[in-house]
């Protein structure tokens, strides 16, 4: 039985995609949900699980087609694919085995005719007969072994070679930044291996099959090319080294040394054996006479042995001088090496202790700044961001100490001002990823180039401009206050300003439909939703990303709160879906996280509207009172920069729109939305 496998729905208005890459080939098997292949589109790219299991029979779309979405790319059915490639290697397997036959007895007969004898020479061609047999099914098993490079024979069972997987369009390599398991480990289909980053996505890389990893490929921040193996995993022990079987090779090919030198020595005692006995005669005939020379020559050596005895006492006693002058110096050198010693492990004891009580860098000049102190580092507790100790938990670690020796301040002296700045020269700190940036010229990333490419798109092809209101949110900020306990302890997330602005947008945008529409100019047609899809900018590493919140109108604060927590965590830690960054009718950007007043937020067109929400500030502000009359008060300001498309929003459009956020967020009645 076949099934085909069509084109997946890739997200809200995509309608077709390219197939970048087969992840299987014809013939080879696949499990439901394993990736088939790769796809890409102007908004993802992904890759496509199987929903079958079986035997991939045939591809429909070759690689860089372009198939609508449920069209068909493949067949997967029960039996094998096609079998044409593996027979006609087979028969071009049969015909290098009989070539190689065929060589080994042409060699063998070559041999044979260098031989002297008859007998010698029928022997050593059986002898090498059977060495070139032997050769060629090598040869023939090593081709077969060449022929499989997915699995290789290690430990007690095959192993899988793990690939690097496709990241993404236009991504060719990843950095293996941490490995999830070491060898020996068991994993599971699906368990994190490793973590893998590129300058898209950091993420983890699940295994594709179980079993136990044999072995690690790639080093952690090694470089790895799309498609390259990174590790190896089989269903046995992890195999031996390569040097175990480099030992076993070295150990044969010993033993067939021993082997043919053992031969030859064999065939050299019988040719001397006919010599030997000629000599017997010959030797006892000289025996008397080499007696007598014996007998001298033991006299004499006698004589010379008794002089260099003499000498050698002479030289021990200058070596041993040498010797107790060697063994002083070398006790000097190992002194002030051992000094050397004690010396650096006492710097790494100082370094180590600051990294564990600080952060995990320290820059040179705060430990600089420190030395100049007499300050402690281990004993500063760090400010900056993870922990990291600033040049001004140094200055007041040592104003501290200072201040505890002296037991006051000093009295000023006459003629000179009593207020004092006796502080360092101010020394701008630069980290460590921005000085490696500074006087480089780098690739802009693919998000980067997307952002480029939108932004110059809604500017050049829609009539922006930006309308800012003020608004007074003491209300909210007491509410807010009296409850975001409460509130984290029923919901378990923060309350955040943002949920109360998001709840006035959406109700805002379903009494003034024309902020919440498209327009589309060549067909001349105005397209009202009946729904509120809340995109939110969310700031990452990677660039600016914009999930939505889908039917956001139907959410209470306490909703909204969890919904945009969820969507942005997984925003930045790169696990949102591709059919959440899309679909959004307005967006919300919360410009305030960085201490701006207001900006003027460029559209994320198709949409006719994105808000700004500035920074919350206490200043003094004219407010009405209770009988009528005026008076000044502190109270916490916020700015709302509307940037309108006025294609079809009119000015007096966005303004109404701003009103009623306004006076929503004023009045302050969100108890009820809590859901506490």
């Amino acid at each position: 039985m076949s099934n085909k496998v069509q084109m997946p729905a890739l997200g809200e208005s995509v309608t077709e995609g390219t197939v970048t890459r087969w992840l299987k080939e014809v013939g080879e098997e696949v499990e439901v949900d394993e990736p088939l292949l790769e796809v890409s589109t102007d908004k993802v790219d992904t890759e496509i699980p199987s929903p079958y299991a079986g035997t991939l029979q045939e591809i429909l779309a070759d690689e860089d087609d372009v198939v609508e979405v449920g069209g068909d790319l493949a067949v997967i059915g029960d039996g094998d694919g096609d079998s044409s490639d593996d027979s006609s290697d087979e028969d071009a397997d049969s015909d290098d085995a009989d070539e190689s036959d065929d060589s080994a007895e042409d060699q063998a007969d070559d041999d044979s005719a260098d031989e002297e004898s008859a007998d010698e020479a029928d022997d050593s061609d059986s002898d090498d007969a059977d060495d070139s047999d032997d050769s060629a099914s090598d040869s023939d098993d090593s081709d077969d072994s060449d022929e499989k490079p997915k699995k290789s024979s290690g430990g007690s069972g095959d192993s899988t070679e793990v690939k690097m997987p496709a990241l993404g369009e236009s991504v060719t390599e990843g950095t293996v930044t941490r490995w999830l398991k070491e060898v020996g480990d068991e994993v599971e289909v699906d368990e994190p291996l490793f973590e893998v980053s590129t300058d898209k996505v950091d993420t983890e890389v699940p295994s594709p099959v179980a079993g136990t990893v044999q072995k690690l490929m790639a080093d952690e921040d090694d470089v790895v090319e799309v498609g390259d193996v990174v590790a190896l995993i089989g269903s046995g022990d992890a195999p031996a080294d390569d040097s175990d079987d480099a030992d076993d090779s070295d150990d044969s090919d010993e033993a067939e040394t021993t082997d043919r030198k053992t031969e030859q020595a064999d065939d050299v005692s019988e040719e001397d054996t006919d010599d030997d006995v000629k000599e017997e005669s010959e030797e006892d005939d000289e025996s008397d006479d080499s007696e007598v020379k014996d007998k001298e020559s033991d006299a004499k050596a006698a004589k010379d042995e008794a002089e260099k005895s003499d000498k050698s006492e002479k030289k021990a006693e200058k070596k041993s001088e040498k010797s107790e002058k060697s063994d002083e110096d070398a006790a000097a050198e190992a002194q002030k090496a051992a000094a050397e010693q004690a010396a650096g492990e006492e710097a790494k004891q100082s370094i180590s202790s600051t990294v564990a009580h600080g952060s995990a860098y320290v820059t040179p000049l705060v430990r600089r700044l420190a030395k100049n102190k007499g300050v402690d580092l281990s004993k500063v507790t760090g400010t900056g961001v993870g922990g990291r100790i600033r040049k001004q938990d140094v200055l007041s670690a040592a104003e501290n100490a200072g201040g505890s020796k002296s037991g006051g301040a000093p009295a000023p002296a006459a003629g000179k001002p009593a207020v004092t700045d006796d502080r360092e020269p101010f020394v701008v700190e630069i980290p460590e990823e921005v000085k490696q940036l500074r006087g480089t010229t780098q690739k802009a990333s693919r998000i980067r180039q997307t952002i480029a490419t939108r932004m110059r798109e809604s500017l050049q092809n829609s009539a922006q401009l930006t309308q800012v209101i003020e608004v007074d949110m003491t209300r909210v900020g007491q509410l807010r206050k009296a409850y975001k306990d409460q509130f984290q302890q029923t919901h378990g997330v923060k309350l955040t300003y943002l949920p109360f602005f998001a709840k006035a947008i959406v109700e805002a945008l379903q009494v003034h439909p024309k902020v919440n529409a498209t327009y589309d100019v060549e067909a001349k047609e105005i397209t009202y939703f009946d729904h509120e899809n809340l995109a939110v900018a969310v700031d990452t590493e990677r660039g600016l990303l914009v999930p939505v919140v889908k039917d956001a109108g139907d959410l209470s604060i306490a909703g909204l709160a969890k919904a945009i927590d969820d969507v942005a965590e997984r925003t930045r830690t790169a696990k949102i879906g591709p059919d959440e960054l899309s679909g959004g009718t307005f967006t919300v950007t919360n410009i305030g996280s960085v201490g701006a007043l207001f900006d003027t937020p460029i559209l994320n067109t198709p949409q006719m509207g994105i808000l700004g929400t500035g920074v919350i500030t206490r200043r003094p502000v004219v407010v009405e009172t209770a009988d009528g009359g005026e008076s000044i008060a502190i109270r916490d300001m916020v700015y709302l920069p509307l940037t309108y498309n006025h294609e079809l929003v009119d000015g007096a459009d966005a303004g109404r729109f701003l009103q009623t956020i306004k006076a929503r967020l004023e009045d302050a009645n969100f108890v009820a939305d809590l859901e506490l």
